[in-house]
């Protein structure tokens, strides 16, 4: 059985608890072991944190992977953001001597060291790479035939010279794994464009951000999908919230919900009640 930290971050537990109960049933299912990572931080948010403080942001990161790394174990995300955020940081720890240095100095003001072996993977890349979809298929109970849009979001590809995922500009990951439990991906025009939540631009320019998800939801809703499948609860915030203020009502559900959905989850452990936008299944 393949074992990992889980790195919640702050999103997920504090506004949408169904998607952590999701991931952890569909990990269970899939043969994924979730250990609870413990005393972590948030990832820090790299958009906020990192444009004002990069030495603040990456001793902040470099916490929650020396916490795996006293584990033995690498992260598991459920968030773009937090993934972004965290294998950034230990792609430059590991490549910089000098900055691992630097860190472990501020670290050890806390009693920590980070040896630099933490490997980050998220979700949708485990069950993709390390799963595969036919182990997905054989675990669906209930073969889904919704037409759905795929939001790949801005940080799960990127930057893809280091990450090595998939195309950037064309990529197929994230619908080969819907379309694994009988979902229809729906091709539609600006696919990869920003939720609008990205970067505190939802904090900083709410007005500039709503745009961006309009013209996103305009796209969905032309495309002919039923619902929006996201791998990021920032995202799935921006598009949960920002359709209850433009008057839009595309169900939003994060990759893992939807595989509880096809896996016999019912309505309250997917924790559709949290959802601002309605969701009927």
């Amino acid at each position: 059985m393949a074992k990992y930290a889980f790195f919640l971050g702050c999103i997920a537990p504090l506004r949408y608890p169904g998607v952590e109960k999701s991931t952890r049933d569909v990990c269970t299912k899939l043969g994924i072991e979730l250990v609870d990572l413990k005393d972590a931080s948030c990832c820090p948010a790299p958009g906020v944190i990192r444009a004002f403080s990069k030495e603040t942001w990456i001793a902040a990161a470099a916490r929650n992977l020396a916490l795996a790394e006293k584990e033995g174990l690498d992260i598991l995300t459920i968030c773009n953001g937090c993934y972004g955020s965290l294998f950034d940081a230990a792609h430059e720890l590991h490549e910089d001597p000098e900055l691992l240095a630097r860190v472990n100095k501020i670290l050890a003001e806390i009693g920590m060291e980070y040896k630099g072996t933490t490997k980050v993977r998220h979700f949708a890349e485990v069950i993709y790479r390390d799963i595969g979809l036919e182990k997905v298929k054989e675990a669906v109970t209930k073969p889904l035939d919704y037409q759905v849009a795929a939001f790949y979001g801005c940080h799960f590809l990127k930057p893809s010279k280091i990450k090595s995922l998939d195309d950037p500009e064309n990529p197929r990951m994230l619908d080969d794994l819907i379309e694994a439990v009988g979902a229809k991906s729906m091709p539609r025009r600006q696919k990869l464009m920003c939720c609008g939540a990205g970067g505190g631009l939802r904090s900083a320019f709410g007005e500039t951000a709503m745009k961006f998800t309009k013209e996103n939801l305009d796209n969905i809703k032309e495309s002919g999908a039923q619902y929006i499948i996201d791998v990021c609860p920032f995202c799935h915030l921006q598009f949960d919230q920002g359709q209850k203020e433009l008057g839009y009502s595309i169900p939003v559900l994060h990759l893992a919900q939807l595989y509880g959905v096809a896996m016999g989850m019912d309505a309250k452990d997917l924790g559709l009640s949290a959802h601002a936008t309605p969701v009927k299944l």
